[in-house]
């Protein structure tokens, strides 16, 4: 089995982290402790899922990931929430002082302190692994603990598993969604730190998450639960791959086969189709052929910056749900004729396609979401994001477009359906 780690650092690599495992275990049909649902066995009907959880020997899951705070506060909500049970207390680590937004103290000072037990939780991990990928790693650029913590462990990671993979999904300070003034400080020197560590960063700004909640999904004040659980949309989408049976990107060395033209410039721009409230996903019908389009739109992206002012390098397309092959060969057949998207000299047609058609779980998954939304009765701990972000104009283009098999899912209530 080709396992991969999940490391979740400061305030907003932990709290997207704590909405990520809620949204895998509903799509692989685990419940809050870690046992299996009713309807798992229909959904996972191979042990894919098993690249990003482990089995006890009662028969409870455990996610492969660490997440780690220099305070606290963010992780004691994890401690406390609904999904208390499903982490192993080891895996989840906190300091006794934060890094008060300051790259130096993450890195150099208050970061040394706690480097070397995270780096022993992290190797137990590993050696429970048959066969390691290499790991997802959750934080910011802005925050102290985000920015200085990660390049050390980054770092660390590189030497002692030089060999193996390692993703970044970071949240990249933006001008009009700030809370510390150092952000792009830190961000400077996470971004010079890491750059040799790091395989494949994919980039998230708030404000493009707030702008899309509001035009999008109708929310007049998006919350950090909101930012939170569509940001975790986006990464199940990124890692289905890597939790159900398919053909691409199926390992993480792929996504920098497929995404990563050259080694330094590996930060892949990310868009996601259709984002459409809940109310409106049952009186709307969008063919392939839109879904498509609207992802090479500005308002789809996961960052602020217009990449119709460049060539594209490398577009990896995702299909999740009831979608032909041939729709999706005429939609990026379309595409071609128009010459909108434009794609440089020695790489004139760099699409790859990539379909999984699981409607099973996706059909399970829309009705678990409504069975437990707030408004519903049911209270889920509401995770929060962190920081703070900003625009990354990116030459290459990871793109995620869904159609689901009958009806789909809305992005847009309070509660679990974001």
């Amino acid at each position: 089995m080709r396992e991969c780690i999940s490391v979740h650092v400061g305030q907003a690599g932990v709290q997207i982290g704590n909405a990520c495992w809620e949204l895998f275990c509903l799509e692989h049909g685990i419940q809050a402790d870690g046992t299996f649902g009713a309807q798992a066995s229909k959904i996972n009907d191979d042990n894919s899922f098993t690249t990003f959880f482990s089995e006890t020997d009662n028969g409870k899951h455990v996610p492969r990931a660490v997440m780690v705070d220099l305070e606290p506060t963010v992780v004691d909500e994890v401690r406390a929430g609904t999904y208390r049970q499903l982490f192993h207390p080891e895996q989840l680590i906190t300091g006794k002082e934060d890094a008060a937004n300051n790259y130096a103290r993450g890195h150099y000072t208050v970061g040394k302190e706690s480097i070397d037990l995270v780096l022993d939780r992290i190797r137990k991990l590993t050696d429970a692994c048959s066969g390691l990928q290499g790991f997802l790693i959750f934080h910011s650029f802005g925050g102290g603990t985000g920015s200085g913590f990660t390049s050390l462990l980054m770092e660390r990671l590189s030497l002692d598993y030089g060999k193996k993979s390692k993703l970044e999904f970071a949240i990249y300070p933006a001008p009009q969604v700030s809370t510390a003034v150092v952000e792009p400080y830190n961000s400077i020197l996470t971004t010079h730190t890491t750059l040799e560590h790091s395989d494949c960063a994919f980039m998230v700004d708030n404000e493009a998450i707030y702008d899309i909640c509001r035009r999008n999904l109708d929310i007049e004040r998006p919350t950090y639960t909101n930012l939170n659980r569509l940001i975790s949309q986006i990464v199940s989408s990124i890692t289905a791959s890597l939790r159900f049976d398919g053909a691409l990107n199926v390992d993480l060395t792929e996504f920098q086969t497929n995404l990563v033209p050259y080694p330094r410039i590996h930060f892949p721009l990310v868009t996601y189709a259709p984002i459409i409230s809940a109310e409106k996903a049952y009186h709307e019908q969008l063919s392939v052929a839109e879904i498509t389009s609207s992802c090479f739109e500005p308002h789809s992206q996961m960052v602020k910056c217009d990449p119709r002012h460049g060539k594209y390098m490398a577009c990896c397309m995702l299909y999740r749900g009831d979608v032909v092959p041939k729709d999706v060969n005429v939609a990026i057949a379309a595409i071609k004729t128009k010459r909108t998207i434009q794609f440089v000299d020695w790489c004139p047609t760099g699409f790859k396609l990539f379909t999984l058609g699981r409607e099973t779980s996706l059909n399970l998954l829309t009705a678990q979401l409504r069975e437990t939304s707030d408004l519903g009765g049911h209270q889920l701990q509401a995770p929060h994001c962190g920081a703070r972000r900003g625009p990354s104009q990116s030459p290459a283009s990871c793109v995620h477009a869904e159609q689901h098999h009958g009806h789909r899912r809305g992005l847009g209530t309070p509660g679990p359906q974001v």
